[in-house]
């Protein structure tokens, strides 16, 4: 069944990249910082912006759209460092947002790096994680009124402190409860991390800056399973998730990889081989990222891996993996061959010609609506002092658009799509959701030791479009692992729903689909992580759809 839809949905790609051929590169979105504007005006702290001394300070933080009132519109959520709060914004509809950081109970100090969500407790309102350089803290959303730390009740108090980093709500075994993995960076501690210079770790272009990760101890990833009443089980040993040594764990991504139903997870790490945990059934995993071609790049370098996103961006149904590294170091593609194995195609795509850049929140996103996912990426080094060099790399630089050319391929637009990519920030993570419900999808961007950006259009985008919104029954209520497929005259698309993922980031749950010419999807399929499969037909477009699990066997 899986070859038969790949090959369906190859001969649907053909087609429409021969309809859309004309208007190929026709529509720029003219990219705007509106964060002022909308509200977002508080600084986000993480370490000097001149100089930096430690690692810590260099790696956060994340962003995260959610409805957590249930209103219809996306929320915002934006993590801080040392100095500090974590703060919630209300969307007030009208492309504003208001700070109720300290009336939701969200106020907050600490090191603070990821951010993922998801309804642990399926009570129809979704709940917070955020990861820490020490303790991590489970939020639970109180009927959307106010949020409430359950991380010691929930049984998820570490015994040590832990660099946690990316995380991921997911439903490991599709029992309809969400289980929760934590990736860890490295074993940190500020009275026994050496300082900038100290040893040949703690340089950079023969300038002394904040050490490692090189150097300094490895950590291991967690698996907590839901137990169902609240409280979480650290799983990490037995199902295989903590095996791996030797790796700087970042960014995360759950996603079914190899078709089977079950949700795998992919951690993108720094300086060290990428992990593939394959989900085995039955609570185990087995590391298998080298043998399926996703650990190295093409030359078997192991690469600075930051951000990821995957998504089936050629319109065959198979999915590509993009992963952001460090500065000269390409950015990194790769093509699921049709059985879960992958290729990299980083310079056969035109992804390899940006090499100066540290790149951090990725994402595939369709700009324009034409029903081919584009892609974007947001940049910044991790140490300041490199601009004292006086070299083509920059502490704060400009985010990146690339536009799908519907052959596989990808052309740099950034110049041309508007004054918010001509800005230059050390940005961090980075969030997709259409905010204000108009069929164009936002980017939420935390910059280092400034404001957030929040990118929209200036314009409308040319294509129909739709966004589903799924609600789980049998399935957790979030609808994490549910994937989806939307069929047009011209094209087969597909997207599921993801806790997690870009770096340290949630995107909105709700799927975006552009539609192109097509004034509505001839048909949806639903596959919902119980196996529960539905379908609607006939579905007209601009407009937001809501799907919910059919009842029943």
């Amino acid at each position: 069944m899986k070859g038969a839809l790949a090959a369906a949905m190859a001969a649907l790609a053909a087609a429409s990249a021969a309809g859309w051929a004309a208007g190929a590169g026709g529509y720029l979105p003219g990219f705007r910082n509106v964060a002022a504007a909308a509200g977002l005006t508080s600084a986000f702290p993480n370490g000097g912006s001149e100089s930096k001394k430690f690692i810590v300070e260099t790696t956060g933080s994340g962003a995260a759209f959610l409805d957590y009132d249930n209103d219809g519109l996306p929320d915002i959520f934006l993590v801080s460092g040392e100095g500090g709060t974590n703060r919630l914004y209300h969307n007030e509809g009208g492309g504003k947002f208001r700070d109720v950081t300290a009336a939701m109970g969200l106020l907050s100090s600490g090191w603070g790096q990821g951010v993922c969500a998801g309804d642990f407790d399926n009570d129809g309102y979704t709940d917070l994680f955020v990861t820490y350089w020490g303790q991590n803290r489970l939020y639970r959303n109180v009927g959307g009124k106010r949020f409430q730390d359950v991380t010691a009740g929930a049984h998820l108090t570490q015994n040590r402190v832990r660099y946690n980093t990316g995380c991921a709500f997911t439903d490991i075994d599709n029992d309809g409860r969400l289980d929760l993995f934590v990736a860890n960076y490295l074993k940190f501690d500020p009275a026994s991390t050496p300082k900038p210079g100290d040893n040949p770790y703690c340089f950079y272009r023969d300038l002394p800056v904040a050490c490692g990760p090189r150097g300094l101890p490895f950590d291991r990833n967690l698996l907590y399973r839901n137990n169902g009443d609240g409280t979480f089980t650290d799983v990490s040993e037995e199902s295989g998730v903590a095996a791996p040594v030797g790796h700087y764990g970042l960014g995360v991504l759950a996603e079914d990889f190899t078709g089977d139903g079950l949700p795998d997870i992919y951690v993108a790490c720094d300086q060290t081989p990428s992990l593939l945990y394959i989900n085995r059934g039955h609570g185990k995993f087995e590391e298998e990222a080298l043998p399926r071609g996703v650990a190295l790049n093409e030359d078997g370098r192991a690469m600075s891996g930051m951000g990821l996103d995957a998504a089936a961006y050629a319109g065959d149904g198979r999915l590509g993996i993009f992963r952001t590294n460090f500065s000269d170091e390409y950015e990194t593609l790769y093509r699921d061959r049709g059985d879960g194995n992958f290729d990299d195609v980083t310079l056969s795509s035109g992804l390899g010609r940006n090499t100066r850049y540290v790149g951090w929140g990725t994402g595939f996103f369709d700009f324009d609506n034409d029903g081919w996912k584009d892609l974007f990426l947001v940049n910044g080094h991790v140490f300041p002092e490199v601009d004292r060099l006086g070299i083509d790399i920059h502490y704060k630089d400009h985010p990146i658009l690339y536009r799908n050319q519907r052959d596989g391929t990808f052309a740099d637009i950034s110049a041309a799509a508007g004054p918010a990519l001509r800005e230059r920030h050390s940005a961090r993570g980075a969030a997709f959701a259409d905010f204000d419900n108009d069929g164009a999808v936002e980017i939420l961007v935390n910059n280092q030791n400034e404001p957030p950006s929040l990118l929209k259009q200036s314009g409308k985008p040319p294509g129909h479009w739709l966004l589903l919104q799924l609600t789980g029954t049998r399935s957790n209520r979030s609808a994490i692992g549910a994937r989806v497929v939307v069929k047009t005259a011209e094209l087969a698309q597909s997207g599921s729903v993801r806790g997690g993922g870009s770096y340290l980031s949630q995107n909105d749950f709700r799927l975006h689909f552009g539609l192109g010419t097509a004034a509505a999807a001839d048909r949806i399929d639903v596959t919902w992580p119980s196996g529960r499969r539905q379908t609607l037909a006939n579905v007209s477009a601009n407009r937001v759809v809501r799907i919910v699990e059919p009842a029943g066997p």
